[in-house]
């Protein structure tokens, strides 16, 4: 299996459970991708899965929705009035945009534009969709890869290294 701060390559195609693919290494000329798991680059779930492998192991894996892109959550539907929106009703409906907040810019969907408000959603567009990959392990690099396993930790550590190492496995 392969341990927690260890930098991989990864081959991949992600797809929902419609055999829609979404992204693969294909997509991006065949590139693996690459990453140290633990990081917290990648999703929740793509982590674990890689965990549970060996290296150069291919296999295809089921990430639920909460391990993934989140459980789809209502609350993140916001309305709010057209006034602060010049050109509102050249918003494009049922596709999204990059809204600037102020401190962040976030990628929404304009659900709709009417009545004198415009309605948002802040859910990432795979939010709620349980994700299938096929994976492939294409190199597991050595020590320069490590972020937690050769680190020294003092006696007390708070890093919370030990408690990712147990989430992960």
């Amino acid at each position: 299996m392969i341990e927690v701060g260890r930098k991989v390559s990864v081959l991949y195609e992600g797809r929902f459970e419609d055999g829609t693919v979404f992204d693969s290494s294909e997509a991006h000329e065949g590139n693996p991708l690459v990453f140290v798991v633990g990081a917290g680059t990648v999703l929740p779930g793509l982590e674990k899965a890689v965990c549970a492998l060996d290296p150069f192991e291919k296999r295809t894996v089921t990430i639920p929705a909460a391990e993934a892109y989140g459980k789809y959550d209502s609350d993140l539907v916001e309305t709010v009035p057209l006034e602060g929106f010049p050109n509102a009703d050249q918003l494009p409906v049922g596709e999204y945009i990059a809204l600037d907040l102020g401190d962040e810019r976030r990628r929404v969907k304009v659900v709709s534009v009417d009545d004198g408000a415009i309605t948002f959603d802040f859910n990432h567009e795979y939010a709620g969709r349980d994700l299938v990959f096929d994976l492939e392990v294409v190199d597991v690099y050595g020590e320069t890869g490590s972020l937690v396993e050769n680190e020294e930790h003092a006696a007390g550590c708070t890093c919370g290294c030990h408690k990712l190492k147990e989430q992960l496995t």
